[in-house]
């Protein structure tokens, strides 16, 4: 299959969702060499790949997941960006998550170590005192009991081992750099997704419709963050009830004090885990700001009732009576509470 598909991109004809989907099952078991694999890949990024393209290889990677519990009844909402945007901030969308589910809604947050930045989802989390290499079970666990999971990247996509040795060498951004955050294997219905390049934000958000997410904001801050931002514009396309939505929103819509790139900036991981504690407990500023802002904007998506401004106050209210900081220390109880029970 995969020879075929090289010969299609390399005659930039398109591969269907389908053919999509198997030539990443061909390479997801190992059975592609790895010069055909770097072929496939460096012929779709001349080409730029479809919605069918990104959703067929986005499936395949599910499939290849390690099985994380069916989640029944509750609607799943997960933020996260692709990363790429090199602005090494803090950790936003963690942080912010850790509001959202204190707030109420589940969030299964999936992640890894940084990639181009000091600090990623696992390694914040990890400074943080959690488990970041819980199983499935323990992790669905959490979603019930605190509303928050972290599925860490490198241990439910274990056939990417097959990639890494070719996206190492080819040093260039492939179709894998935004197959990350299409990939999570609670397949959530909500989300939040930040990209490195406004040229994303509709066909992701046509790709998250056709993977059966119900609503969704693709986001690009135009000071190039891959998050909601303070610091400039944010150009969105909202997913909702089938349909596409294109506009843009800045801070002050919100009475969001307009912040500087600068403001924004993290350190180590544990560094970030600190302005995580600070903002989680009430500390004020542009950090917290932009926290509130995709929090905000994620608390809109898991309750299309509330509009984004609502969100945001829902988030403030959440922090300020303490309940944010409470659900880490929960987390943190939990975490200390399965590594008793593993020992």
């Amino acid at each position: 299959m995969i020879k075929q598909a090289i010969e299609k991109v390399v005659n930039h004809e398109n591969l269907t969702f389908d053919e999509s989907q198997a030539v990443l099952d061909e390479i997801m078991n190992g059975e592609a060499s790895e010069i055909e694999t770097a072929s496939l890949l460096t012929a779709l990024t001349a080409k730029t790949p479809t919605i069918d393209e990104i959703a067929g290889a986005a499936a395949s990677m599910r499939s290849h997941a390690l099985k994380f519990p069916t989640i029944k009844d509750d609607d799943v909402l997960e933020i996260v960006g692709t990363g790429g945007d090199h602005a090494n901030t803090f950790n936003i969308s963690t942080t912010s998550a850790l509001v959202i589910a204190a707030a109420g809604t589940k969030v299964a947050k999936h992640g890894n170590r940084a990639a181009s930045s000091k600090s990623g989802a696992a390694d914040v989390l990890e400074a943080l005192g959690l488990d970041i290499n819980e199983t499935p079970e323990t992790s669905y666990e959490s979603l019930k009991e605190n509303n928050l999971a972290f599925l860490f990247a490198q241990e439910y996509h274990k056939s990417m081992k097959y990639v890494a040795p070719v996206r190492k060498q080819l040093g260039f951004r492939t179709i894998f750099n935004i197959l990350g955050p299409l990939a999570n294997p609670a397949n959530p219905t909500r989300q939040l997704l930040g990209v490195y390049d406004e040229s994303l934000l509709e066909p992701l958000a046509n790709v998250l419709k056709k993977l059966g997410v119900k609503n969704a904001m693709v986001i690009h801050g135009r000071d190039g963050l891959d998050e909601m931002t303070t610091a400039d514009e944010t150009a969105v396309v909202e997913l909702k009830d089938g349909k596409l939505t294109k506009y843009t929103l800045t801070p002050e819509q919100f009475g969001l004090k307009r912040s500087k790139r600068a403001d924004l900036v993290g350190g180590t991981p544990e560094e970030n885990g600190q302005i995580t504690r600070d903002i989680l407990a009430g500390q004020k500023g542009p950090k917290r700001d932009i926290v509130l802002l995709n929090a905000g904007a994620s608390l809109h998506l898991a309750h299309p009732e509330l509009t984004i401004q609502q969100g945001i106050d829902l988030a403030a209210k959440t922090i300020d009576d303490g309940k944010a900081l409470e659900e880490l220390n929960r987390l943190l109880a939990f975490s200390d509470k399965r590594k008793d029970v593993v020992a």
